[in-house]
């Protein structure tokens, strides 16, 4: 009910075939272009605040750009940058503008290799010059990049440091100008390398340039640069001379997919919109996988090389649940288990009364879930008939099969969302007020003071949407009991991998455990965990520990939960309210292949996971306990 900001959303494209193939076979030479729209409009769910574009022409003669980008900032940015892209072509000869040569010459952003990327800013800066893709200039060939990615590192003081010790001087102390730096500088020394071993074989001055083309070797980069980088990443580059790359993490917490034909080479985020944009099947489109990375030279061929060690797989299991497109395969049966194996605590919530329980969901990203829930009642709900039936075999009149098979899960478009209201919403009180009639219900969907109402959510994260708005307004419609379920375990500890979450002290189970802390005279257990987490901070980040999970240890989950049901439900609300969580374990039933679950248990795939977490609760306990 409350969005997240997502992770951001990477696309690349090159073209196997010159302009002039793709005017003959699909009678446009924007072909690639077009694809680049269709991949980043697919993907604007990743995304909504910035978005950017890059073109990289092949064999321009000296002397003429080649290179070439564009960035714009806001929910329309994707329109925004295509409507540049074609108002520059609109400007060509009318008569020349089906020229895919006199394009290329004349177009900026009519070329063989394309790069688009969808922010979010996860590190607390925003603006226009932080948005992807960056670029680095050189007055030689190879040595201009552009960099992209879906990321965050949670070690960037480390590799600050280590570039500046290496003489280098970075203009902004952020991971992407970082990266954009260390990659350009090993560029630059792949490059001198050549450029040196071009002179031991007496190659001539002229072919010198030709020759580094042709024997680069970007992983040689990658290898030399990503050992340091802690978090989780993909990160895609195209140098000024025609070569892309994309580099996914050893841990495979954040994803990537790609796709080859003899026509073209395009990797993205998500698996559905390669299949969407190219009307390609599932089988086709391949997973990078952990600490792989896609190469492609720059006269088309590639190559897919293991650039790091593939680490304890840890793919981010909050994709599965809420962030990635549902139309997924995979995901779209993930999530109709998740919705399914919550069943029987829904059972129980209701004591098993499916006749007076109408089932409904909000937002719409937790619809999928809702059709596995309803699958499972389903389920059950024909168990109990065909138990009846056998029980009284012989005895089963009109009226007793009537009565029986007309008992069925009711569900109901119980709230919707207004989303006009939200351009008025100001601060303080008068947000608040408004906030309680962001969503509107259908009345007359339930029978009031009969029917309980369960309503499934992919996540609750702060439980503000829910204590000012989506409680107080079911309860309009006088429900027996209200149900909230969740089809996300608790969610406890922040991401630090490129996932905008709140604040620790801003999660509604950390409220819960610290009330309850309290309640039970264990205050002390958090200035324990905070002398803990202070005696290590200076230490390496390898060495630290999470204690914070001290602080739910004391709990169970349903406890935890009870205590959110008390600080969650408004005073003015009558009936009874009640918050089920999915458990850890059967989100790893439902998700096996992304076990990455630090959100719901702590348990960070990395170092740096460790770290920043440790940061965090000494900065809460400070600023909330202490007052500094």
């Amino acid at each position: 009910m409350e969005l997240l900001k997502h992770e951001c959303g990477v696309a690349m494209i090159r073209l196997r075939k010159p302009l002039e193939y793709y005017k003959e076979k699909y009678g446009t030479w924007m072909y690639g272009l077009n694809k680049l729209y269709l991949l980043m409009e697919k993907q604007h769910n990743r995304g909504q605040e910035g978005a950017g574009m890059a073109c990289v022409k092949l064999d321009m003669p000296a002397g003429t750009e080649f290179m070439f980008r564009e960035r714009a900032e806001g929910s329309g940015a994707i329109s925004e940058l295509f409507n540049t892209a074609h108002s520059q072509i609109a400007r060509l000869p009318v008569d020349k503008r089906d020229d895919a040569a006199y394009a290329k010459e004349h177009a900026a952003f009519a070329g063989e290799i394309y790069m688009g990327h969808l922010r979010y800013s996860t590190t607390g800066k925003s603006g226009l010059s932080y948005v992807h893709p960056f670029m680095r200039r050189h007055n030689y060939l190879t040595n201009n990049l552009l960099l992209c990615g879906n990321f965050n590192l949670t070690n960037v003081d480390e590799v600050f440091e280590m570039i500046v010790r290496q003489g280098q001087h970075p203009r902004h102390y952020a991971d992407t100008f970082i990266i954009l730096e260390q990659i350009g500088h090993r560029l630059d020394r792949e490059v001198d390398s050549l450029y040196d071993k071009a002179q031991k074989e007496y190659v001539p001055k002229d072919e010198v340039k030709d020759y580094i083309q042709r024997n680069i070797r970007v992983e040689n980069v990658l290898k030399e640069c990503s050992p340091v980088w802690d978090g989780g990443y993909v990160i895609c580059g195209i140098t000024g001379s025609g070569e892309s790359f994309a580099l996914r993490d050893p841990w495979g917490i954040r994803p990537a997919f790609y796709y080859i034909d003899d026509e073209i080479i395009v990797l993205a985020s998500e698996r559905p919109v390669i299949q969407t944009a190219l009307a390609v099947e599932t089988e086709s489109v391949k997973e990078l996988q952990p600490g792989e990375s896609l190469i492609v030279s720059q006269n088309g061929d590639y190559r897919v090389v293991r650039i790091l060690p593939a680490l304890n797989r840890k793919a981010c299991s909050f994709e599965r649940i809420y962030f990635s497109r549902g139309s997924d395969r995979d995901i779209y049966k993930e999530r109709k288990a998740l919705g399914n194996k919550l069943v029987p605590d829904i059972l129980k919530s209701i004591d098993y009364d499916i006749a007076h329980s109408v089932f409904s969901y909000i937002p719409n990203t937790a619809e999928v879930a809702f059709f596995g829930m309803v699958h499972g009642l389903n389920a059950y709900l024909n168990n109990v008939k065909s138990e009846a039936i056998r029980k009284n075999e012989g005895r089963l009149t009109p009226e007793f099969l009537s009565d029986l098979l007309s008992t069925s899960v009711r569900t109901e478009k119980v709230a919707i969302k207004d989303i006009k209201l939200r351009t008025f919403i100001s601060e303080g009180n008068s947000r608040n007020e408004l906030a309680a009639h962001v969503y509107d219900i259908s009345y007359g969907s339930l029978r009031a003071g009969e029917d309980n109402l369960v309503i499934i959510d992919d996540s609750i994260v702060r439980g503000t949407t829910l204590k000012q708005s989506i409680i107080r307004i079911l309860a309009r419609l006088n429900p027996k009991k209200i149900v909230i379920v969740s089809s996300a375990p608790q969610i406890r500890y922040p991401d630090f991998y490129g996932i905008d979450m709140p604040s620790l002290e801003e999660f509604i189970a950390f409220k819960a455990a610290v009330a309850l802390l309290h309640e039970n005279g264990m205050e002390n257990i958090l200035h324990e965990v905070y002398e803990k987490s202070k005696s290590q901070q200076n230490q390496p980040k390898e060495w630290i520990v999470n204690y914070v999970k001290e602080i739910y240890k004391p709990f169970t989950a349903k406890q935890i939960s009870q205590k959110m049901e008390q600080l969650l439900t408004p005073s003015d609300v009558k009936c009874p309210v009640e918050i089920l969580y999915q458990s850890v374990e059967g989100l790893h039933e439902a998700c096996p292949d992304h076990s990455g679950d630090w959100y719901f248990t702590g348990d960070y795939p990395t170092p740096g996971g460790n770290k920043l977490v440790n940061f965090a609760y000494i900065r809460y306990y400070e600023k909330f306990i202490l007052g500094k």
